[in-house]
């Protein structure tokens, strides 16, 4: 008789999940599901409530990523009360986020994936995780929490807090940023970019060559790609710019990030409560198979590379042409999801100096005039996981009547479940399997940071 894999939960992700393996008479696999749990209702639960109040409750969705839902928030409601935010008040918000974006990838790719490469995808359970690193590489451990902490702190000291922050606000952010500020900040940036360089060198070296006929294989799928790029140049953004929806052929539209409804659509599926976003505007609808898939897209680190044409900070942009020379674009290796994680490290951590160097980032005109009214914003930025999308109506009185979300992961839950199915199907063969063998199913899960 034939039986499910039950793999719950999903072990080093930043959320709840588990996934179920069907298998056959024969033991092979007959299908797979990927299994979201959890419903949080916040697009609900927020309607009545005075639009400024929300980027305040929002940023409550992730704690790994709270900056990036409170800045798409506060954008949100700027366009909803006509507001266009003053030019210090914006940049403050992009680096807020930006900084945000560095210790977030630290965070997964020495805490969450390491384990998996640095003591193997076949290491027994117990020591395959974050102690396991500790204790196989003690300096870099060290060097790893240091790091992650000086991300951490630095955003702490200026905005007040690094999680649930309140310090931006409709119209611009709360605080100017003092120039004592600004000079110690650009000590701790320059040294966390230069431990980006060491951890790109590093993964090379001992994760991407190491395992790269791993990568050609494991989760690998065809499809499209969505991310930001900057409306003039096309190049890499994560906080503001333009559209790119790239077909698997490269091929692609741009569009406003306000007119996302005409491209985007949303699927649901009994079996998972998180909705699925797909390309409704290639006009082929949804579909998940394997060998066919319809309107099916990507989003996140690999998708934002693929998508953008080059990227603005050199040794990012140096980082991408070497990656594109031996991957293409666009890239649809899953395990890259880890590659180009550590390439937007780098970007974060250029494009943090480089705000800091702006000439007005210490000006005090931080906040413009805010009366708040009808209408209706979108906001946008690059979440860690991918384009989150922040859609509010509000009425007379400034309160909202209507939102739609996208969050970043959202993008990504119709692929996962193709990923850990392609990974069932070639790694479970007439009922054999192992501890190792599952793992390597969920390291399909792992890449995409869920």
């Amino acid at each position: 008789m034939g039986k499910v894999l039950n793999l719950a939960p999903v072990s080093r992700i930043e959320g709840h999940a588990k996934i179920a393996i069907h298998l056959d008479d024969t033991g092979n696999v007959e299908d797979a599901f990927m299994h979201i749990q959890s419903l949080r209702g916040f697009e609900k639960f927020i309607e009545g409530r005075p639009a400024e109040e929300v980027p305040r409750i929002v940023n409550r969705i992730c704690g790994i990523c709270p900056w990036m839902h409170h800045t798409a928030s506060n954008k949100a409601v700027d366009g909803a009360f006509g507001v266009t935010p003053t030019a210090t008040g914006h940049k403050l918000r992009e680096l807020l986020q930006v900084m945000a974006h560095i210790n977030d990838k630290i965070l997964h790719f020495f805490f969450l994936a390491a384990p998996d490469f640095v003591l193997g995808p076949d290491a027994d359970y117990s020591v395959r995780n974050v102690i396991g690193v500790v204790k196989a590489a003690p300096e870099l451990a060290t060097k790893v929490v240091q790091m992650r902490q000086l991300g951490q702190m630095m955003i702490e000291r200026f905005a007040g807090k690094a999680i649930h922050p309140i310090a931006a606000v409709v119209g611009g952010f709360s605080k100017p940023l003092l120039e004592s500020e600004r000079q110690a900040m650009i000590k701790d940036t320059q040294t966390l970019l230069d431990f980006a360089e060491y951890t790109l060198d590093f993964a090379k070296n001992n994760v991407f060559n190491k395992y790269l006929e791993v990568i050609k294989q494991l989760g690998v799928i065809k499809t499209g790609f969505l991310g930001t790029i900057d409306k003039n140049d096309k190049s890499f953004r994560i906080f503001d710019g333009d559209l790119r929806l790239m077909k698997a052929d490269g091929t692609f539209t741009d569009f406003k990030t306000e007119d996302y409804l005409d491209y985007l659509g949303e699927h649901t599926e009994p079996w998972c409560f998180g909705k699925m976003p797909y390309a409704k505007s290639w006009g082929e609808g949804f579909d998940m198979n394997l060998d066919a898939p319809k309107g099916i897209y990507r989003s996140n680190t690999l998708a934002r590379i693929n998508v953008c044409d080059h990227i603005s900070t050199p040794k990012a942009n140096a980082a991408l042409e070497e990656f594109r020379s031996v991957f293409g674009r666009p890239a649809q290796q899953t395990l890259l999801y880890h590659y180009a994680r550590l390439i937007e490290l780098i970007y974060a951590c250029e494009r943090t100096l480089e705000l800091l160097n702006w000439d007005g980032i210490t000006d005090t005109n931080v906040r413009a005039e805010v009366t708040p009214g009808a209408g209706r914003g979108v906001g946008v930025v690059e979440a860690p996981r991918g384009t989150l999308i922040h859609d509010y109506t509000t009425d007379e009185n400034g309160c909202i009547t209507k939102a739609n979300l996208i969050v970043g992961t959202t993008h990504n839950i119709a692929p996962m479940n193709m990923s850990v199915k392609q990974s069932a199907i070639a790694l479970i063969k007439d009922g054999k399997y192992d501890q190792g063998i599952l793992n390597q199913v969920e390291m399909a899960v792992r890449a995409y940071d869920p």
